[in-house]
């Protein structure tokens, strides 16, 4: 008589674990729905004329080629295109926005020093990033012997572990600006997170890699 009130508390308590548990699955995947949902993803392009007596830098590396990349900057065409995808993931504009090539301040810029003061905007916002994907499109130089260097120079700026960094080279087969061997282009697609969710030693200050002072309306660091 006593062991039916028994199997009655034992059947009570597996019927409460098991809502307890089927409310801790459903309380996770609402966490990660919102994680999901919190991601966010910008496109950035950028296309350079070729010239001589210039140099070619891209994404933060010095290629050596006869020539170099034309711009108001350093005219690095690979970190144009990440700066704009990073702030087109935090709706933040385009790179032309916060670095007019129409301020002589910024008259033969050092690239990188653009992205980190993008990032630092970024950060402001509460978004880090998380990982990339780039295309640079050129005929010549031909770039695999450098993607190496390229992709360990984007994950140190970005702050983020090189294999969340992922560098390609494509050629344009002979066609257009590119493929006649009179213009660079570049692509990349940048994803940020939540900076508590981001991973990774975190972008470098502006003025971080080189030592100089940062651009004009860079946060102060």
């Amino acid at each position: 008589e006593v062991a039916e009130p028994a199997a009655g508390a034992a059947a009570s308590a597996a019927g409460s674990a098991s809502a307890a548990s089927a409310a801790g699955s459903a309380s996770a995947a609402s966490a990660a729905a919102t994680d999901l949902h919190a991601v966010r993803v910008g496109l950035g392009t950028d296309v350079h004329r070729l010239a001589p007596g210039r140099r070619l830098v891209l994404g933060g590396v010095e290629v050596p080629f006869e020539l170099g990349l034309l711009g108001h900057s350093d005219a690095d065409v690979l970190l144009h295109a990440v700066t704009d995808a990073v702030l087109g993931a935090a709706g933040l504009g385009d790179i032309g926005e916060h670095f007019p090539d129409t301020d002589p301040a910024y008259a033969g810029a050092d690239s990188a020093r653009l992205l980190a003061v993008a990032l630092e905007r970024v950060a402001a916002r509460g978004l880090a990033p998380a990982g990339l994907d780039c295309v640079v499109h050129a005929e010549r130089p031909k770039l695999k012997a450098h993607k190496p260097a390229i992709r360990a120079s984007l994950a140190r700026l970005l702050g983020l572990p090189p294999e969340r960094v992922n560098v390609k080279a494509k050629t344009a087969e002979g066609l257009g600006p590119v493929g006649e061997g009179r213009a660079i282009e570049a692509s990349a697609v940048v994803t940020l997170v939540p900076r508590g969710q981001a991973t990774g030693p975190g972008p470098l200050a502006p003025g971080a890699r080189t030592g100089d002072t940062p651009p004009p309306g860079a946060p102060s660091t």
